[in-house]
């Protein structure tokens, strides 16, 4: 099997959604399953749905359009907001968009009306991360331009934390989302389906003790791939964090001296390498470098600790276990990691799917347009029926 690969195991993506979407609904909060992380791969998207998911969402188009052309007859969202070049596809192949702006509104209006097809928008309201959406004062004036538009449906109104600035979902913000969702449905005599309070980095503030008022959906992709939530990346108690791997090969391993020699400068990328004399060590390469992932995110075996990293090579100090030209390293990845693997043509992308009486499961490589295969932290992990 060729590497460096990714490797998924179904049977851990569904143990974590279906845990995640069973704690959720007893708050009677739905989940969205993300799919921008490993490119709309069906076979992830359909062990999401399969476990209770009640849609997907994903920030490219051209994720969803795999996800469509594969069969996938599911709510699908465009949880960015769409390109104005590209409303004509955005409303062909989603039922959702999250937006920001009203000419694109207006936009996906007229695409959708030429289409004789009817386009769903939630829109986005900004709660201090200073990513995207309206300013909350401004939330009126654009329900009130978007309830005039023909061929668009207003679906409900939705945040997003965590990402941009770190902003914390919290008691104040998500009550500060609930009170404009019930202010909206007031001025306006409306009844929004959806009112989305944002990603895995809300899970501590709803499995806390506060009531999640009028958020009834979350969209999650970091908790259900890598089992952790992402304000602090502390494992969430019942769910797998090893359910996606990346596997790379060794194509070089030499004893040389653990500091460079020669006048110094900046590296590929901008940083001077800085080494601790520690004698003579095992330096191994493995063919896989910062084209392909963020070695900061990478989990490494015992014994093999990270020394550099360049465009194709990433090089370890092997001096705590023995290792071979062609042997394979399993690393845990973080978020940024799996992103930039996922995303990579030189990483191919493997599923595994466990049969209940078969315990020697094979993978099977997922072919998609890019001409690639594509089919554990050690920390204390945190209680899922309360995350402080």
């Amino acid at each position: 099997m060729s590497a460096p690969r990714l490797e998924i195991d179904l049977d851990k993506i569904r143990h974590n959604t279906s845990t995640l979407v069973s704690l959720l609904g007893e708050r009677n909060i739905s989940v969205t399953g993300v799919t921008k992380a490993f490119l709309g791969c069906p076979e992830v998207a359909r062990a999401m749905l399969a476990s209770g998911v009640t849609g997907v969402g994903d920030s490219r188009i051209e994720n969803l359009q795999r996800m469509r052309s594969s069969g996938i007859d599911t709510r699908m969202t465009l949880i960015r907001s769409p390109m104005m070049s590209q409303v004509g596809e955005v409303v062909a192949t989603a039922d959702i968009s999250f937006n920001t702006e009203l000419s694109v509104i207006k936009a996906l209006s007229a695409a959708a009306k030429k289409a004789k097809r009817s386009h769903r928008v939630v829109i986005m309201v900004e709660l201090g991360d200073l990513r995207e959406g309206f300013m909350p004062e401004d939330m009126a004036g654009a329900v009130r331009e978007t309830l005039d538009l023909p061929n668009i449906q207003l679906e409900g109104i939705g945040t997003n934390l965590a990402c941009q600035s770190g902003v914390v979902p919290d008691a104040q913000n998500m009550g500060e989302l609930s009170a404009l969702a019930h202010a909206l449905e007031d001025e306006f005599g409306i009844k929004l389906n959806t009112v989305s309070g944002g990603n895995s980095g809300n899970l501590p503030w709803v499995l806390g003790d506060d009531t999640p008022g009028r958020i009834n959906d979350l969209r999650l992709g970091e908790s259900i791939l890598l089992g952790c939530e992402p304000l602090h990346r502390q494992p969430i108690e019942g769910l797998y964090t090893d359910a996606i791997q990346l596997i790379g090969e060794v194509i070089e391993i030499k004893n040389k001296p653990s500091r460079p020699w020669g006048k110094q400068a900046e590296t590929a990328f901008g940083k001077q390498s800085i080494a601790n004399d520690c004698g003579h060590i095992p330096q191994a390469i493995i063919a896989i470098g910062q084209q392909d992932i963020d070695p900061s995110g990478l989990g490494f075996p015992d014994g093999i600790t990270l020394r550099g990293a360049s465009s194709d090579h990433l090089v370890v100090n092997a001096a705590g276990t023995p290792l071979t030209v062609g042997q394979e390293i399993t690393f845990s990845l973080n978020y940024s990691a799996l992103l930039r693997a996922a995303t990579s043509p030189f990483v191919a992308m493997v599923t595994r799917c466990k049969e209940a009486k078969n315990p020697n499961a094979s993978f099977t490589p997922i072919i998609v347009d890019l001409d690639i295969a594509v089919d554990p932290l050690d920390l204390p992990v945190l209680p899922l029926a309360r995350i402080a």
